[in-house]
């Protein structure tokens, strides 16, 4: 099965998160994974659909005013001030969408490893979390800010141990929306453009096909536009 890849767009946080959804809610051909990196008109910041905006604007003060919006998927706080975000979006039945969140985590994540190593990045899974203190058990923490911790199957700098890449994920009875942002900052100087390639083709190969570069879908004009005003609107913002 293809991946389409489709062309890069530079838009604000709700048109984003908006595009993201409708990717998953609308896309015509339903059959087919797709991927897409995208860009940022300006300074952003999302959070988790899950997250209190009280909390959200406790951690961002000092960084206020930006361009913020909750996701639809989980997960922390993200600054995209400085990274490279893309989506993948995988329809129902796949396998993929099919297996445990933790098991499509890792599936995304090692293809994403494998082509920071082949950069030559210093690249791995996190695989287990620290070992605890004594008395006291070894489980997840809840979503904060991305970033500051690795989490189970986070892609992190096997060097230094340092957070290169996370995600969240929202599943409906459309399929799978995988939210994905690496930090720039926490890698060497690459060629994002040609990692964008290899990346897509390296997700291809993971759900048994190959990446094709596809035109831009016809999304409702209207429908984009609503979502787009719900996911700007305080109720959205502060709906926790």
């Amino acid at each position: 099965m293809n991946l389409h890849v489709l062309p890069v767009r530079t838009a604000g946080a709700a048109e984003n998160m908006a595009i993201d959804f409708l990717l998953l809610q609308r896309y015509p051909d339903a059959g087919a994974p797709r991927f897409r990196h995208y860009e940022w008109r300006g300074p952003a910041f999302t959070f988790g659909f899950s997250q209190k905006i009280a909390f959200v604007r406790e951690k961002l003060a000092a960084d206020l005013p930006v361009d913020l919006c909750r996701r639809p998927t989980g997960g922390g706080i993200v600054d995209h001030r400085n990274d490279w975000t893309y989506a993948l979006v995988i329809p129902r039945g796949h396998a993929l969408e099919e297996a445990r969140a933790t098991q499509s985590y890792r599936s995304v994540h090692e293809a994403l490893t494998d082509t920071l190593v082949a950069f030559g990045q210093p690249a791995e899974l996190k695989a287990a979390c620290e070992p605890p203190a004594e008395g006291e058990e070894c489980a997840p923490v809840g979503p904060g800010v991305c970033f500051q911790r690795a989490e189970l199957f986070d892609v992190v700098n096997r060097t230094t141990g340092a957070k290169i890449a996370g995600a969240a994920q929202k599943r409906n009875k459309h399929g799978l929306l995988f939210q994905g942002s690496i930090e720039k900052g926490s890698v060497a100087a690459l060629d994002w453009d040609e990692f964008g390639v290899r990346f897509a083709a390296a997700l291809a190969r993971s759900l048994g096909g190959e990446s094709t570069e596809t035109p831009w879908p016809e999304l409702h004009e209207d429908e984009l536009s609503g979502l787009i005003e719900r996911y700007s609107s305080p109720e959205w913002i502060e709906y926790r």
